[in-house]
């Protein structure tokens, strides 16, 4: 009996499909996409297949595969539903996919025109996403299109504006919003609005922000009261952000805005309120986490408070917090500043996975400690093993090889440093400078310099000292000069460079020119470091008398240097007079240094060679003459 052919089923859509979709099996949906209850049959899930199918090419970044596929949904009469228009939304706003996103909104506006309510959270939804792709006009037309604005929609449009800057747009949208849907009691606007205010300027606004949530009854919410103490703390008024502090109700949860109140204090050089912050959430029992003593122990590296930051770092050994690279590393650089170079060593080796800034931080310790072979050895190992480097280290790096004299280590972390495109700009580029001339290739020095685009004062200076290390000072003041030109202002160092390369060559008249010139004409105050290579350049040319005048000026207060380069002067040009003077004060200043002895007794020796076997050289002042108790006892009227 021949069968009877079945007809095909009948669809239950208001709407024949025009054409067979292109979605035979399930092949080009990925694993993830899987169906919560077993079908019956593909036909009865087939609008969720497609729906999935579309989401799942958006999600690949496939979108004009995606679109293509939403047109057969359209022609197989496939209705796209609300929950994936939302995903799609999603999906858009996060990739920034403007193009398709408007797409995606324009096919459902066409569809809400013909219903009667329309779902406010899909208008929400596409509201976001032009808010998160930067088209700022286009939601801020949908918004004024809207029928229905909740608290949601005027959150996001406010927050758009306040995340792209618009502080007076966000304001004015804010006015707009009290007066049609009054005062919100929802947090998430307040927080948008405060985070905006980051300046002098608008601390009034914040004031009135303040106002509003205190009488909506927000004022003891943790994440508002935080927003407005740190709102005050960036719109610089420390004192209101610390009453709000002070004020918080739950103090366990206050670490977030005690430690932004800390970072500010030391960002305005006011280090001693930090810690005053810091033994306050002590006291209150606040939960300290690894950022509020990150920023104590930078306060105590600024002080150099030595006892308060051994007592912060018991208290995160107490804690376990002493391995956490957050602690660690301000804990090394806090006791490399205070000179307490082992203990900043054992508190590197505590920390658990050291990053670049903890490497940096050690390998300083290191070249301060005068330890420049362990520096440089750390250095190569780290190299060697691709640890974690960046262009500070390096040039930390250079600084120890100029003073170490190492060349072929400087040459080889040079040369490495350019591999990995870490050679720091200018900074970087000006202790490469000071390498290679303090290395003698004073070649290489004027290779990186020339090769700065702009160079700026500290690498001009370093080349001006290169060139004075070398004895070259018509060079160095050429490049002064040349300097000026472009435009570059000096500063202090510059001048010392200067004054140096002068003292080199007995350019006595030029180095006057400077001295006289630094203050009038650069605003450079002159500093005991000048005067002494004032002293320098008189002794060096033999004008001791002159040297001596100006130790006596009261301009300065002379140090061992001032002494030490009038000594020498003496030392060249036989005069022991002036020289017993500079030995007695130098004696004075570095008593346990043999150099003053030994210049002395070389004096001594060359001004009268009956003296020499005579006369001792360490271990024993001069009895030939005594030392004064002070300045005034050496004829200085």
């Amino acid at each position: 009996m021949a069968s009877t052919p079945v007809p095909p089923p009948t669809p239950s859509r208001a709407h024949a499909p025009n054409k067979p979709l292109k979605l035979a099996n399930f092949e080009g949906i990925p694993s993830w996409v899987t169906l919560k209850v077993a079908p019956a049959s593909v036909e009865a899930q087939q609008g969720r297949v497609e729906n999935l199918h579309l989401i799942s090419l958006s999600r690949q970044g496939k979108l004009e595969e995606a679109h293509r596929f939403l047109q057969e949904m359209d022609n197989a009469g496939v209705q796209v539903t609300p929950s994936a228009y939302k995903c799609l939304f999603q999906i858009c706003g996060r990739s920034g996919s403007l193009p398709f996103g408007r797409l995606i909104h324009n096919r459902l506006r066409t569809l809400l025109k013909k219903e009667k309510e329309q779902p406010i959270f899909l208008e929400d939804s596409a509201l976001r996403m032009y808010c998160e792709c930067g088209s700022l006009w286009e939601a801020q037309k949908l918004f004024d299109r809207m029928r229905d604005r909740n608290l949601l929609s005027w959150d996001i449009m406010i927050s758009a504006y306040t995340k792209d800057g618009a502080i007076n747009e966000a304001m004015r949208l804010f006015s707009r919003m009290l007066l049609e849907i009054g005062l919100p009691e929802h947090s998430s606007i307040y927080n948008s609005l405060l985070k905006s205010l980051t300046d002098h300027s608008l601390v009034k606004i914040g004031e009135q922000l303040h106002c509003l949530v205190i009488k909506c009854g927000l004022g003891s919410d943790v994440s508002i009261a935080t927003g407005i103490c740190n709102m005050y703390i960036k719109c610089g008024s420390l004192e209101a952000a610390r009453t709000v502090f002070d004020l918080m109700a739950e103090k366990r949860e206050a670490a977030v805005a005690g430690t932004g109140l800390m970072v500010d204090y030391i960002g305005t050089e006011k280090e001693k309120e930090a810690l005053v912050i810091l033994e306050n959430m002590v006291c209150e029992n606040v939960e300290l986490d690894e950022f509020v003593f990150s920023a104590a122990l930078k306060a105590c590296s600024r002080l150099e408070d030595l006892k308060t930051g051994q007592q912060i770092h018991g208290y995160t050994i107490k804690l376990g917090l002493e391995s956490d690279v957050l602690v660690g590393t301000p804990l090394v650089d806090f006791y490399v500043k205070c000179e307490q170079f082992q203990s900043a060593f054992r508190a590197f080796e505590k920390i658990k996975d050291p990053n670049d800034v903890s490497w940096s931080t050690v390998l300083s310790g290191y070249s301060r400690s005068g330890n420049l072979e362990e520096c440089l050895r750390t250095f190569n190992s780290l190299r060697t093993k691709d640890g974690a480097l960046n262009p500070s280290i390096y040039t930390i790096v250079f600084q120890a090889c100029s003073v170490a004299v190492d060349l072929s280590l400087g040459a080889q972390a040079h040369a490495d440093a350019i591999k990995r495109g870490l050679v720091s700009p200018l900074l970087g580029e000006s202790a490469l400078i000071t390498m290679y001339a303090k290395c003698g290739k004073l070649d290489c020095a004027c290779r990186v310099f020339e090769s700065i685009n702009k160079p700026d004062t500290v690498a001009w200076t370093a080349m001006i000292s290169g060139h004075a290390y070398h004895g070259n000072a018509h060079e160095a003041l050429k490049l002064f000069t040349r300097m000026l030109d472009y435009g570059v202002r000096p500063n202090g160092v510059t001048f010392v460079a200067l004054l140096t390369a002068c003292s080199h060559s007995n350019m006595v008249a030029e180095a006057k020119c400077y001295l006289d010139r630094m203050a009038k004409d650069y605003g450079v105050t002159p500093t005991t470091d000048h005067y002494s290579c004032m002293v320098d350049v008189y002794s060096r040319a033999g004008l001791l008398d002159e040297a001596f005048e100006l130790i006596k000026s009261g301009k300065f207060e002379p140090d061992a240097m001032s002494w030490k380069c009038m000594l020498s002067g003496c030392w060249n040009h036989r005069n022991l007079e002036l020289g017993k003077i500079a030995a007695v004060n130098l004696i004075k200043w570095e008593a346990d240094d043999t150099a003053g002895y030994v210049l002395m007794f070389n004096l001594s020796v060359k001004v009268d060679q009956s003296l020499c076997g005579k006369l001792p050289i360490v271990g024993a002042r001069f009895p030939a003459f005594s030392a004064p108790s002070s300045l005034a006892q050496l004829n200085m009227g």
